[in-house]
């Protein structure tokens, strides 16, 4: 059976990549297109118990189930195809490097890496926390003092992983469906590689030192979907022309 042959393997392992992905990535906009603003409505801030059902109805914690091990699996079976394909196509990751389909990949696995991190050691660890002071709260205790600043921090890294989805999923399309030069040299590959250390670096500065909006009342671009939407697109432009530019294109 065709299945059963190597690349029938490969196929599943996409396969269930593609399954994966579209669940983590789904719960992702779900939680920043639909449940913060809905959290964030009039609606919600005059009731109090509307909120604390969703929080302690299961909602949530049936979601962020869904969202945390979509993003493990997700990256399982990604990283598993990259050295798959690496080792038995390339001979290698030097040669897979080497190519423009193994930069696009690695490009976009290293941004899907940083948003599968942020989820499992940010977001989840935060929202735990915000789940068990509701549940404080709601049985006549005392809310715990740091659920609102690491619920913050969580959703800020959220966002952090919805912009970054942006030009993770573009590389990813790119790989096989956009034509782009291999690199030139291995100095485009230690400046693309740099690119993307500051790029991922930056990120997490912002997430994990940052706030939803400064002290001065102002908005951070992260505190926005608005502002969400065209940092992603323009981060994914700029990434894109800089590197057709190293590597030669």
């Amino acid at each position: 059976m065709a299945l059963l042959s190597g690349d029938g393997w490969l196929f599943l392992l996409r396969w269930f990549h593609f399954l994966a992905g579209i669940t983590w990535i789904g719960m992702l906009y779900y939680f920043n297109f639909v449940q913060t603003p809905f959290f964030g409505s009039k609606f919600v801030a005059d009731n109090a118990a509307v909120r604390s059902g969703i929080v302690r109805g299961g909602l949530l914690n049936n979601a962020l189930w869904w969202f945390r091990w979509g993003a493990m699996f997700t990256f399982i079976t990604g990283w598993l195809y990259i050295l798959h394909v690496a080792f038995a196509r390339y001979g290698g990751i030097r040669e897979f490097a080497a190519t423009s389909y193994g930069w696009k990949i690695f490009f976009g696995g290293m941004l899907g890496s940083t948003m599968w991190a942020n989820v499992w050691f940010v977001i989840w660890p935060g929202q735990q926390v915000v789940m068990r002071s509701a549940e404080q709260v709601a049985t006549g205790g005392q809310a715990i003092p740091d659920a609102a600043v690491v619920g913050a921090r969580a959703g800020l890294a959220s966002r952090t992983n919805t912009l970054l989805s942006i030009p993770m999923l573009f590389f990813m399309g790119a790989a096989s469906h956009l034509a782009m030069a291999n690199p030139a040299t291995s100095g485009a590959k230690w400046g693309a590689l740099i690119l993307l250390a500051v790029v991922i670096i930056a990120a997490e500065i912002n997430a994990l030192a940052g706030a939803p909006a400064p002290a001065s009342g102002g908005k951070k671009l992260l505190a926005t979907l608005k502002g969400t939407f065209w940092g992603g697109f323009i981060l994914t432009l700029i990434l894109y022309f800089v590197l057709a530019t190293l590597f030669g294109g």
